[in-house]
């Protein structure tokens, strides 16, 4: 996704992750070399640079704002298929995924049920405004293929990312200290708890 004039674009991490070159190719078929600027792994999302003026820009509009029921089109490129669109609604908001690597993930996912394949990673999902609202990132699937629920991250989480990539070149969290366990018989008597 074109999000500055002067060739800023967002995809997701795991789009470019292991890279060790990126080209970028626009609608009208031209192709960029692109520079990483950064990426936030917790989030899903790559900031790339390509250098090119005058680009095509998508206004961005507030997922804050998304109603569940609210039309959404995702846009990508499916196996291939470029410049795809599907619709759908906001199924629900604020959707967390499954980590396995025990590492911060984005934990407020826009889930929808217009279809997402393998290739529409890193697209757009745009309201009916044609407002930028997330960044499409992932399905749930036991094959492989959309099969009814996809998940995109907020604009308004892509935005703060964005704008700390650019700045630092990574993304600055605060992270408290603390981890928590259930209550136990043996850890009642180990603390002298009541």
């Amino acid at each position: 996704v074109i999000i500055t004039e002067d060739g800023y674009v967002v995809t997701n991490n795991h789009v470019i992750s292991g890279a060790t070159e990126i080209d970028v190719t626009v609608a009208d078929q031209k192709t960029f070399r692109a520079e990483l600027v950064g990426t936030d792994p917790a989030t899903d999302i790559a900031l790339l640079k390509i250098d090119a003026k005058g680009l095509p820009t998508i206004p961005m509009g507030n997922s804050d704002n998304l109603r569940l029921g609210e039309w959404v089109l995702a846009i990508g490129s499916p196996y291939g298929l470029t410049s795809t669109i599907t619709a759908g609604i906001v199924s629900a908001k604020g959707r967390t995924m499954q980590n396995n690597q025990r590492e911060f993930k984005i934990e407020s996912f826009i889930q929808t049920d217009a279809a997402v394949n393998p290739g529409n990673s890193g697209g757009a999902l745009v309201n009916v405004k044609g407002e930028l609202v997330g960044i499409n990132t992932a399905i749930i699937s036991q094959t492989g293929a959309y099969s009814g629920y996809s998940f995109a991250v907020p604009v308004n989480i892509v935005s703060r990312v964005v704008e700390d990539l650019k700045s630092f070149g990574s993304v600055k969290r605060a992270v408290l200290g603390i981890t928590m366990t259930n209550n136990s018989e043996d850890l009642k008597e180990q603390m002298k708890l009541s």
